[in-house]
């Protein structure tokens, strides 16, 4: 005879299957010259025809926003499949660039190390969602002692969708075989929490460290669905072992 197999069982579980950290702002305060990277991207697009003020950049949008705005323009424009993946290649190399003079001046976030190595002491899998490079960061996990616990990461090197579409983050968690349900996702921008909402994925938002630049706000984390919002990592934990989050599914 043969045997009926039941679904795995869901149950409720106050901490998480996985956690997936945006990196800058998030664990490690990069200094990177966002200002200059915005303004590189719209520098090189007009030297593929994009006309002087078609697009801008503000402090309250991100790199990639800034981006993703550039190709539209492009594209609406008729600019040739070979051409936007020109333009792609070199703002891609000057980026890159940029983001390298940073890596001596990176330092770890506050509590990031004891967060992460708790979170892993508890089996729970972490991931990493960056639009930082592959390049950036194999050169700085390993000198803040990040690597060991990001085997799952998707940087803006990534093929496929990337950072900050909700499919990137589902393809990372796939990676991870963790489902939506059981996933939260912590980051430092606007973008990070309606890549989460997008997504299905709970959210926590942590504000920008003191001393460091940021246009994040509690207020505007909430008003994109977070869960709760935190001044710093430390809190996170507190959070979770006092079941403020609500209670998330697990497969058992």
């Amino acid at each position: 005879m043969d045997r009926v197999h039941s679904p795995p069982e869901s149950r409720a579980n106050p901490w998480p299957s996985g956690i997936v950290f945006d990196l800058d702002g998030t664990l490690l305060l990069s200094h990177h010259d966002f200002p200059r990277m915005r303004a590189t991207i719209v520098e090189v697009a007009e030297r593929f025809g994009l006309p002087p003020g078609a697009v801008r950049s503000s402090e309250t949008v991100g790199t990639s926003r800034v981006l993703l705005a550039t190709l539209a323009e492009l594209r609406a424009r008729q600019c040739s499949e070979a051409e936007l993946r020109r333009f792609t290649v070199e703002v891609g190399k000057r980026l890159d660039a940029i983001e390298l003079e940073a890596t001596d001046r990176a330092t770890t976030r506050p509590g990031a190390l004891n967060l992460l190595e708790g979170a892993r002491a508890r089996g729970i899998r972490l991931g990493l969602f960056t639009r930082s490079s592959n390049e950036f960061c194999q050169t700085v996990l390993p000198r803040l002692q990040l690597d060991p616990y990001f085997r799952y990461r998707r940087t803006r090197s990534a093929p496929g969708p990337v950072k900050p579409s909700p499919e990137a983050l589902l393809l990372l968690l796939g990676e991870m075989g963790i489902r939506p349900e059981e996933a939260l996702y912590v980051g430092d921008h606007f973008e990070d929490a309606e890549c989460a909402r997008g997504a299905g994925v709970r959210f926590v938002g942590i504000l920008p460290a003191p001393g460091h630049p940021g246009t994040a706000t509690a207020e505007g984390f909430r008003e994109r669905g977070a869960a709760a919002v935190i001044s710093g990592l430390p809190e996170l934990v507190a959070l979770l072992e006092e079941n403020s989050l609500g209670s998330f599914s697990t497969t058992g």
